[in-house]
């Protein structure tokens, strides 16, 4: 967005605040940014694990810039075929994903199945508090889907996130169109709903996206085989 107020990835203060010039981007992704030398050093041991490869801005297949997000992670499909796309975020980005991966959910079993799981909004609840707090349970279960500080107190802490007034809420219900606004990025509906399907166990309406995470792995990695295109494989644009 061409009016976004850039934040230092480590301190997360603005230029302005800092009574400098412009904040520093890193030399090798270009999209992290840093108000000096010492927070980017500070951060580097953080920032290493998601810095992308040389060129890797190059390949048309990588995922924009994320908006709400604090920090940005390469290769998102190939990390849903890992099963390690929580992985590596800070704490906040991680309950955002888990809240609308959850709503996606909720809002695709009742529009294709008319498949609800009381109580929730979508059987006159105020909240979808307790099929969210199972939903949490059920991706605790899920071995080494949840990044390594996650302990069973997050679920808690996670639900009332959901509960807290940010856009990720629990107690409001999502299209998929809004989603893609808010995150500004085609293919977030996509990504929620494999994440979803990972914690399940199955996507709504019986869906195996086996195939799509492994395809969309592949463009990741420098594009598909035989010309096939992405229009291919984007289960989304069916819903």
């Amino acid at each position: 967005m061409a009016n976004e107020i850039k934040t230092c990835a480590h301190c997360k203060e603005t230029a302005e605040a800092r009574g400098i010039p412009r904040l520093q981007a890193c030399a090798r992704c270009k999209t992290a940014v840093y108000c000096g030398r010492d927070c980017q050093k500070a951060d580097y041991k953080s920032h290493k694990k998601v810095c992308p490869r040389p060129g890797e801005h190059s390949n048309p297949y990588s995922a924009p810039r994320l908006h709400d997000l604090e920090r940005q992670v390469p290769d998102p499909f190939t990390r849903l075929d890992k099963g390690t796309y929580l992985h590596d975020r800070p704490e906040s980005d991680t309950f955002k994903l888990l809240v609308d991966s959850f709503r996606i959910r909720q809002a695709d079993d009742f529009d294709y199945e008319h498949k609800t799981t009381p109580p929730s909004i979508y059987t006159g609840a105020a909240s979808s508090t307790e099929p969210f707090r199972q939903y949490l349970n059920k991706a605790t279960a899920c071995k080494g889907l949840l990044p390594p500080w996650w302990t069973p107190d997050k679920i808690e802490e996670c639900v009332a996130f959901g509960r807290s007034g940010a856009w990720s809420d629990i107690r409001k219900k999502v299209t998929k169109h809004e989603v893609i606004q808010h995150y500004g990025y085609e293919k977030m509906p996509l990504q929620l709903r494999l994440l979803a399907e990972a914690i399940y166990g199955v996507g709504t309406m019986g869906h195996n996206g086996s195939d799509v995470r492994k395809m969309m792995r592949q463009m990741e990695s420098g594009g598909l085989p035989n010309g096939q295109t992405m229009s291919m494989i984007d289960v989304s644009q069916k819903r």
